[in-house]
């Protein structure tokens, strides 16, 4: 059987075809490979690179492969955060004519890491909340696109900064499947999953030494339950409010977007005795705030980082001459955001050396930096200009922080 290439753009079976296929990927070359920490995985893993691309290959059976690859793509087309899909490599031979197995090859997530590598340095209590935090907010948009994990946990899960919080993206979807809407038996099986599996990937750190004293590793697997269902609460329930009272159902759907969530379509039924409203959100979809900076600015980012950037922009707007919300003789938002990330984003991170970066993208840059403001300004009690905030933060944060910022290397 020959070599197929199954790549969902077409400029990738031509860098693909360079890569060793007819060498087991267990025994890749060096020279190709890419030193990047990996999780636990049942099948042999290996980052690569293809032309400008680093990519992760995992050799696995034909079917599974092309299975998880579709999955990968439906959960792209539902803008679900996971890894990209780029092709899955079949036909593979050894130099004897031996058979090999097929590989799902993805697109590797800049700056993420996985769990096991973010505990090589013993993890604060509170950053695990905030990875409990990142999960539980995946397992919920997982769950609102009717996709049954079928094996969530911290192994098959990457973690990117976002804010000061983080973001989490699927990595695995091997065992998952695709429904029109889950049951609620579905949705607690998952639930009850990632619990024992989130313990034992606990158990397991505190055995090694690598999770801090306070934690308790059957309490933290139980937190995620907790998170889950306060979180599907929010999103879901029925409100019902006093006739009249139009502005509670606002209330509500400001709430959601604080939560980073957008209401698609809602249901609103009067009661027949006219007294009461009732509120039902039919469709939830997240990314609130992302969707609102990239139309106004064209940045791509996490959702925090997104929610921290508006602010920002939002600030600088009312300082601009030309600002005048509701008057049409004023600068249009759409122009006044391009302008704040032409005179003000991206000078300010152009001016952070890209050597001390480390994994950091652009938008987590700024957000650092504007942390770091706040701290100058209240040290000092007033303003700080953001010229003075760089060359401070260069100077006195960036090389004490340069190790935790830069990728680990892991076999």
């Amino acid at each position: 059987m020959a070599l197929q290439i199954s790549a969902t753009n077409p400029e990738h079976p031509a860098l693909l075809l360079e890569l060793p296929w007819d060498v087991p990927l267990e025994e890749w070359p060096q020279d190709v490979l890419v030193p990047l920490p990996r999780g636990i995985s049942r099948h042999v893993v290996r980052y690569a690179r293809a032309g400008d691309e680093v990519i992760a290959v995992k050799e696995l059976a034909e079917r599974p492969a092309l299975r998880e690859y579709e999955l990968l793509r439906d959960l792209d087309r539902l803008g679900i955060p996971a890894v990209d899909p780029l092709a899955v490599v079949t036909g593979r031979t050894d130099a004897g004519d031996g058979p090999l197995e097929p590989v799902l090859v993805t697109r590797h997530l800049g700056g993420s890491q996985p769990y096991r590598s973010m505990f090589e340095t013993t993890m604060r209590p509170a950053t695990m909340h905030r990875l409990m935090d990142a999960l539980a907010v995946l397992l919920v948009r997982l769950h609102l696109a009717g996709f049954a994990w079928g094996d969530c946990s911290l192994s098959n899960t990457l973690f990117r900064r976002d804010a000061g919080a983080y973001a989490a993206y699927l990595v695995d979807a091997e065992t998952g499947d695709l429904h029109p809407r889950l049951s609620e038996g579905q949705r607690d099986y998952d639930l009850d999953l990632a619990r024992v599996n989130i313990s034992g990937e606990l158990l397991d750190l505190e055995a090694s030494g690598a999770l801090h004293p306070s934690v308790d590793p059957i309490e933290f697997g139980t937190e995620i339950c907790a998170r889950y269902r306060s979180l599907w609460q929010e999103l879901t329930r029925t409100s019902v409010y006093p006739a009249g009272k139009y502005h509670y159902i606002e209330r509500r759907i400001r709430r959601l977007n604080d939560l980073g969530f957008d209401v698609a379509e809602m249901q609103i039924e009067h009661a027949a005795n006219g007294d009461t409203v009732t509120f039902v959100p039919k469709v939830v979809d997240a990314g609130h705030h992302q969707r609102q900076l990239l139309r106004l600015t064209g940045l791509d980012t996490e959702e925090n980082q997104a929610r921290r950037l508006l602010n920002d922009l939002e600030s600088w707007m009312a300082t601009q001459d030309d600002y005048a919300p509701g008057d049409p003789l004023g600068a249009r938002p759409e122009v006044l955001a391009h302008r704040w990330v032409r005179d003000v984003f991206r000078p300010t991170v152009r001016a952070v050396p890209l050597e001390l970066r480390g994994s950091m993208d652009p938008a987590e840059i700024y957000h650092e930096l504007l942390e770091h403001r706040w701290y100058l300004a209240e040290r000092v009690q007033h303003d700080i200009g953001l010229d003075a905030v760089v060359e401070d933060y260069i100077t006195n944060i960036l090389p004490k922080a340069r190790e935790t910022l830069q990728p680990t290397t892991s076999d």
